[in-house]
């Protein structure tokens, strides 16, 4: 019999932010894949969890991902997990699970945090409805032309930040969104955790001095 492939949510900050289903399924599946071993290990061991580890990332998940699907058809149960959070949202688990999904594997999600939700639940502006765009592209030409198709969107936007990138990219916002309020999220459930709301030009204008420090969530008000 073939096993599953699991899609185990980790802590995206806070280590007790884990399901105990999540923790029951890391001790009992065979094998863990894990965007970084070192990070993953670090949670693992806090668990008391001995499972062992492989690693699965954008650089080699085109010779990784037939590999895995080949033990999982063996028999043996995978869980896949990303450095913190949900796998499939802004990491590489999409090309291992449509694959799983081809061979005709049976794919059981194990949800739990992700920065996506936490961010927009305490960011004040609608839920309802909502659009999320993961990180802008880094060329000029292609970046331009999404912010130009954001600009229209009337759903909340939800995008991801780096700190050494946030400081153009909410000039940018600023430039292209005018004064529409939005909402800074950084380093969610972690100990500096950081809300910061206002317009786009109030919020690029802090960062214009102000160091910034761990990864952020933008989440931007729709257009009436």
């Amino acid at each position: 019999m073939p096993g599953k492939l699991y899609l185990v949510a980790t802590p995206i900050g806070n280590l007790e932010d884990i399901t105990l289903r999540a923790l029951k399924v890391l001790k009992e599946v065979q094998l863990v894949a894990a965007e970084d071993t070192r990070h993953t290990g670090l949670l693992l061991k806090h668990y008391g969890i001995s499972t062992p580890l492989s690693s699965f990332y954008s650089y080699n998940q085109k010779d990784k991902a037939p590999e895995l699907i080949r033990r999982i058809q063996d028999g043996i149960d995978v869980a896949l997990v990303s450095d913190a959070g949900t796998p499939g949202i802004s990491d590489p688990a999409v090309a291992l699970v449509s694959q799983a999904v081809e061979a005709g594997i049976k794919v059981v999600p194990i949800p739990g945090p992700t920065a996506l939700i936490s961010a927009l639940i305490a960011s004040g502006l609608d839920t309802s409805q909502f659009v999320f765009t993961g990180f802008l592209p880094v060329k000029s030409g292609r970046r331009t032309k999404v912010l130009e198709q954001l600009e229209r969107e009337t759903r909340t936007i939800v995008i991801y930040e780096s700190p050494h990138r946030i400081s153009r990219t909410l000039q940018e916002l600023a430039d292209v969104f005018k004064s529409r309020p939005a909402a800074l999220c950084r380093e969610i459930t972690k100990l500096f955790e950081e809300f910061e709301r206002g317009t786009l030009p109030e919020l690029s204008e802090k960062y214009r001095t102000k160091k910034p420090k761990g990864e952020f969530v933008i989440v931007i008000a729709g257009k009436e």
